[in-house]
């Protein structure tokens, strides 16, 4: 895509994926993926610092005889994704207003 993605964006889209189910780093990042080009190096410290936040917490997994690390969102994190869906909402009806013109500065 052309936009940029911030990191805080990263960190709603990763709190709405593991909101749906529990779900483990790569699955995570090809999700991600879809609208950023992010690299697994710049996933991690995002998953380790929503991690540290209380968001999400981890458990490993065996699948096909190896050990996943799969993330799950907290009750925090559930209070942290109504904030930040709030506040994304805010931002695209004031973006969509600026592009329909509706929405402008007047000089005083």
């Amino acid at each position: 895509m052309y936009f940029p993605t911030s990191s805080m964006v990263i960190e709603f889209l990763i709190l709405a994926i593991v909101e749906r189910q529990d779900s483990y780093g790569y699955e995570i990042s090809q999700t991600v993926k879809l609208i950023a080009n992010i690299k697994e190096s710049t996933l991690y410290p995002i998953l380790k610092k929503l991690e540290k936040a209380g968001f999400m917490t981890t458990y490993t997994q065996e699948h096909q005889g190896r050990k996943r690390k799969y993330y799950a969102i907290t009750d925090e994190g559930r209070a942290q994704l109504i904030f930040l869906k709030g506040e994304w909402q805010s931002y695209k009806d004031t973006l969509d207003g600026i592009i329909e013109g509706r929405l402008r500065h007047d000089k005083d």
